[in-house]
């Protein structure tokens, strides 16, 4: 399968360094990515997070809560949504037949309406619980203006499937989508999940919303910048499990041979980000090389 690495939309929070470890200053606003992957398959292309969408940018005000708009101040560029970055790898919306999400926060599920007919995969209790809207955070994080696809919805039971290095996961998506796993990483979110997908020396860990900076998977001193420290806290729903799951893709990390056999990278380390996709997270995915489809 290929795989391609698409930064969905940045957000851009206001005290530089303090966020992402590299903008000079604090006063300056920083830059985290919203790391998305698009995975071509025999039966169609698979989207995996959709970052923010169409309708986000031309609306973000009926769309996205006052709160975060004014924290994150996203960088709507209509050229970043995943659609328009599909179309300029060649694809269309209809192309796209799967959707995993990792979770149901407003930059990880905005993109969802510009794919009408595309079967979208989540942990039932991720739903569970979005739906629910029980808290004021509850209700600036999830947005109902944002799941106009509903029906379209598959739910996955978290204790169903087979084990992922040492993992809970969900196993296949569909009779044809075996090398796509949804793994558990409950935490940030209580449905929160981490993607992988199997490549042909390997595998790709989408650890979503588990960690926020690279550092925090060294194994001897994992450390985070403190404004992401801040956010982490500010954003769980079960601390003890966010811990605790950071901790095992530390030592999921530090026991295999990351450049042959597994990569990890969370949604919003533009470092990552960049290492990963091989250029800047503030330029867009091209069809440097057109794919031809391999479906009808």
């Amino acid at each position: 399968m290929r795989v391609h690495h698409l930064n969905c939309i940045s957000s851009c929070p206001l005290g530089g360094k303090l966020f992402d470890g590299r903008t000079p200053g604090l006063l300056r606003r920083g830059e985290l990515t919203c790391h998305c992957l698009l995975v071509e398959t025999g039966e169609g292309l698979v989207l995996i997070d959709t970052g923010f969408g169409l309708r986000d940018v031309a609306d973000p005000r009926s769309r996205l809560s006052a709160f975060f708009l004014l924290m994150l101040k996203p960088d709507f560029r209509e050229e970043m949504t995943a659609l328009r970055q599909i179309e300029r790898l060649g694809f269309s919306a209809s192309d796209v037949r799967h959707i995993v999400l990792s979770h149901l926060d407003f930059d990880h599920a905005g993109g969802l309406d510009d794919f009408p007919h595309a079967k979208v995969h989540m942990l039932r209790i991720e739903r569970d619980y979005a739906v629910r809207q029980q808290t004021w955070l509850d209700r600036q994080r999830f947005r109902p203006q944002q799941w106009s696809t509903q029906a379209n919805w598959q739910l996955h039971d978290a204790t169903a499937g087979d084990r992922w290095h040492g993992f809970e996961c969900v196993r296949p998506l569909s009779d044809s989508l075996d090398d796509i796993a949804l793994v558990p990483l409950r935490g940030h979110t209580f449905g929160h999940a981490g993607i992988a997908v199997r490549k042909e020396n390997g595998w790709l860990l989408l650890a979503a919303d588990a960690y926020f900076f690279h550092t925090e998977m060294d194994l001897e001193h994992p450390r985070c910048t403190p404004g992401l420290a801040f956010y982490q806290w500010m954003m769980e729903k079960d601390r003890a499990a966010r811990l605790r799951n950071q901790a095992r893709l530390r030592e999921l990390c530090a026991s295999v041979d990351s450049r042959g056999k597994l990569d990890v990278f969370c949604s919003h380390d533009p470092i990552e980000f960049e290492r990963m996709a091989g250029r800047s997270a503030g330029i867009p995915a091209d069809a440097f090389i057109r794919p031809a489809r391999s479906w009808a």
